[in-house]
């Protein structure tokens, strides 16, 4: 059996919290750092997600590039034989003359588009927007990030202006490069939840999948969420476009993280007070990491999510971001450990799974608070950026031998990771009880 291979990733998000810019290149030293890529040269690596940011490109006008820094690092790529992924968007708004709720914004990417496939025509991989559903949420449901939007229309217009800028954004690209290729991002945790609230559970369990229906051309009058966006004011035209002419990713990339699947429960009581929020209709409940609780581990992690997006699509699929922050870097280890194993075991029953990723490979910067503080709180990664140069961890060491010889043995794979052990537990399980079940 073939092997999935294992491609490459750098933290680069670019966006705006509360009037401020945060550019992880920069503040993980990526950016003054062209070494960096001789460090992921050696780990094996031969393609790699890397920013071509139109924030960066072009913050103050389209008839105005700085493409030095790209011309730089994708020359360097050139030379080393790794291939990139190119990233417009990554968590952004775009630059300061739009945003995600700008009515012009799919027409503006697009342009940006244009022009970084004529600049880099050789570059056959493209995520105009990493994952536009989450970037969403965090930036116009929940107010993380700009435009903070906290309210359903806002939600449904910014996920409508991501994939309409995707599709309008490859058709520029392939004027140039009529082979080019998407590689579409996202996140898809699943929700599960007690019995009193699975319909919370239900309702976002059809809403992961909404950016990748969008751009697959189903979300037409028979779609469950068709009547909340004409409600939201998204154009009718605008889904018949997509409907009449889909973008369907050559490449599903499938995000996931330990905090990805989630677990709601209104039993209050039985949870630290912090971790009380008020949902839709004034219901008080905990939204948890679902590893916390005694949800049964095999409906967690990678394989049942990479399974479930395979059983829907049949589209290939890699793992695109593979990451643990943790203060013990064994642990990451094993975590990416995890998913190479589910990737293998996938791929044995039929699963066209084409790569593992391990992401943030010179770490990231303040993601413990979602970028929303500027508190210096770095995570290393496949390297730690607070050394020079970057130091490699334990995770470099599996890499490298992931990508060569499509296996690792050693102690640290021997123990199981803390979301399997006994002592993760916010709820212990002799006081679960059985009103506690999974959602459907």
């Amino acid at each position: 059996m073939m092997l999935p291979e294992i491609w490459g990733g750098i933290e680069c998000t670019v966006l705006r919290v509360n009037g401020q810019w945060r550019d992880q290149l920069r503040e993980t030293g990526h950016h003054h750092r062209e070494t960096d890529l001789d460090l992921v040269a050696s780990l094996g690596v031969r393609r790699l997600r890397y920013p071509v940011l139109w924030e960066r490109v072009a913050p103050e006008s389209l008839s105005d590039c700085d493409w030095s820094w790209s011309d730089a690092r994708l020359a360097r790529l050139q030379s080393l034989g790794i291939a990139p992924i190119a990233g417009l968007i990554h968590h952004g708004s775009g630059p300061a003359y739009t945003d995600l709720l700008d009515p012009g914004f799919p027409e503006k990417l697009a342009a940006y588009a244009a022009l970084a496939a004529a600049r880099y025509p050789w570059v056959m991989d493209w995520t105009p927007v990493n994952e536009p559903l989450t970037t969403a949420r965090f930036s116009a449901l929940y107010a993380h990030w700009h435009p903070h939007g906290s309210d359903e229309r806002s939600f449904l217009t910014a996920l409508m202006n991501e994939c309409r800028g995707t599709a309008l954004a490859m058709r520029a690209i392939r004027q140039v490069q009529p082979e080019a290729r998407l590689v579409q991002t996202e996140d898809l945790g699943k929700v599960f939840a007690t019995e009193p609230l699975m319909d919370q559970a239900e309702h976002e369990n059809t809403r992961r999948w909404l950016s990748l229906d969008l751009l697959w051309g189903r979300v037409d009058r028979d779609h469950p969420l068709y009547p909340a966006l004409i409600a939201a004011g998204i154009l009718p035209e605008h889904l018949e476009e997509l409907v009449a002419e889909p973008c369907v990713p050559d490449v599903l990339g499938i995000n996931h993280y330990v905090t990805s699947d989630r677990f709601l429960d209104h039993r209050v009581d039985l949870y630290h007070p912090s971790l009380t929020g008020e949902g839709g209709g004034g219901r008080r409940y905990v939204d948890t990491e679902a590893v916390r609780v005694p949800v049964p581990r095999s409906q967690l992690g990678f394989e049942p999510r990479l399974r479930e997006a395979w059983e829907r699509y049949h589209l290939p699929i890699a793992v695109t971001e593979a990451h643990l922050g943790c203060e013990d870097p064994d642990e990451s280890a094993r975590w990416l450990l995890e998913t190479w194993n589910a990737a293998v075991s996938l791929r044995g029953e039929g699963v066209d799974i084409l790569a593992v990723t391990p992401w943030s490979l010179f770490g990231a910067m303040d993601w413990v608070s979602l970028l929303r503080r500027s508190d210096g709180a770095y995570e290393p990664g496949v390297f730690d950026a607070r050394f020079s140069p970057p130091r490699p961890t334990p995770l470099a060491g599996v890499v490298r031998s992931l990508a060569t010889d499509g296996r690792f043995s050693g102690p640290l794979a021997q123990k199981p990771g803390w979301w399997r052990r006994p002592d993760r537990f916010v709820v212990q399980p002799e006081l679960w009880g059985e009103e506690a079940r999974p959602a459907a």
